[in-house]
């Protein structure tokens, strides 16, 4: 296993010891009982009623076990919380339902619309929990890279990634695609979201160019994004210790779909009686108290859990490992210069400088021109001076560009110049491995 100075890429081993110190409360016994009353109420319709191709596949879900992986769970309550208030909005409801106005029928309806919007206040704390987990995690990886262009270029590549996996799903939604259809989409590009941090750390893929310039990331980072997902990684002991009581509130959501899906297509020859209702409700209630209460654990579990070492910590000890500074006198009244030959439209020329201060603080300038095949010169950034600067250029044009570095203006002062340049390659979404 790599390791630089001590650092090592966190193991199941030490997880294990980590959430020795969190266990969870177990859910509360109201789930296992309401979940078998539910599905003793499914059992009693189809008796009654034998399924239809379409239930057939529902019901078939619901005998499984619920996925593995914590994260795959927690898209599959989002999706049938979301197939349950659709169930629950009035419109859906049974024709029956909807026509009578009798005391019972009106008390009725009032209770699907409080159950609707516990449900719907339940998805959106999911929803927010897992972007606030996506973007923890992201950023906590961020701050273990260079804190330069290079970091720039990684948030640019993810925030174009998400802008296209979006306009995936707004278009899957625009042409008629149900919930089921877009939620297997969703669990799709969070595969490939996975995909995409073990590429990082394998600097493959879609990083295969991108992490080749990547000087002074910690090996340790880059370990860690290539296993953390393995089968038997260290997001097994999170599944091993947390999964069960999961999988529990997985499978009472499915469980309340299926019930309601049923009733709703029975209603006319079967309508709910007041034990019907009494459990459901009852099941609605304790599921979205028990889900928002794991969530608001597990959030805790994972915003303190020791996936990394300080990342100022681990940055001090990089940057002295892979100092790939060059440094340059710069004579009173030179210039100087560094050519680099751009062979792609939209790649990228990066640049981290600064003087080597004295008594006297001094600054040098600094432009970028475009050298066409004929030799004629086009400004691309404007002369500035500069005691430092840290930027990145798109390119507009394949060719020759010229990094400038002006002291003609000192007539006594050289300027020790320490740089950093490179040139990056556009990043494209391909998956292409080794």
């Amino acid at each position: 296993m790599a390791s630089t100075d001590g650092l090592v890429p966190i193991t199941r081993a030490f997880l294990a010891s980590y959430y020795d110190k969190h266990p969870f409360t177990p859910l509360s016994a109201d789930v296992s009982r309401l979940s078998s009353q539910i599905r003793s109420m499914v059992n009693d319709l189809l008796n009654q009623h034998p399924p239809t191709q379409g239930e057939s596949m529902l019901i078939n879900e619901a005998d499984r076990q619920p996925p593995h992986k914590v994260d795959e769970n927690m898209w599959k309550n989002r999706e049938h919380i979301e197939e349950t208030i659709f169930l629950l909005e009035s419109s859906n409801w049974p024709d029956t339902l909807k026509q009578q106005s009798t005391p019972d029928i009106v008390e009725f309806a009032t209770m699907l619309g409080k159950l609707k919007d516990k449900l719907h206040n339940t998805l959106k704390a999911l929803e927010s929990f897992q972007i606030k987990n996506a973007d923890h995690v992201f950023n906590t990886v961020m701050t273990y890279l260079p804190q330069d262009f290079r970091g720039t270029l990684l948030r640019q590549q993810r925030e174009r990634s998400e802008r296209n996996k979006q306009a995936e799903v707004d278009t899957l939604v625009n042409s008629g695609g149900s919930i089921r259809d877009r939620y297997a989409l969703l669990w799709k590009q969070q595969m490939d979201r996975r995909r995409q941090l073990a590429q990082l750390g394998s600097a493959t893929g879609v990083y295969k160019t991108l992490v080749k310039y990547l000087v002074g990331v910690p090996q340790v980072l880059l370990d860690f994004t290539r296993q953390i997902n393995d089968d038997d990684g260290p997001m097994e002991e999170q599944r091993h210790r947390y999964g069960p009581p999961l999988y529990s509130l997985t499978s009472m959501i499915l469980s309340i779909r299926l019930f309601l899906s049923l009733s709703w297509a029975r209603y006319e020859a079967k309508k709910l009686n007041g034990e019907h209702i009494t459990v459901l409700q009852q099941a609605v209630d304790v599921y979205t108290i028990e889900l928002e209460r794991f969530m608001a654990f597990i959030s805790e579990v994972f915003a303190n859990s020791p996936f990394f070492i300080s990342a100022e910590v681990a940055g001090a000890l990089e940057a002295r490992r892979n100092d790939d500074y060059k440094e340059i006198s710069v004579p009173a009244g030179k210039t100087y210069e560094v050519l680099l030959t751009v062979d792609s439209v939209n790649s990228y020329i990066a640049w981290d400088f600064s003087l080597v201060q004295g008594k006297i603080s001094m600054d040098i300038g600094f432009s970028l021109e475009f050298v066409s095949p004929s030799g004629e010169k086009t400004l691309m950034l404007p002369y500035r001076r500069y005691e430092s600067d840290q930027g990145n250029f798109c390119t507009l044009m394949a060719g020759s560009y010229k990094l400038i570095w002006d002291n003609t203006y000192s007539t006594f002062f050289k300027k020790v110049l320490r740089y950093k340049i490179d040139c990056i390659p556009p990043v494209t979404e391909s998956s292409q491995s080794d």
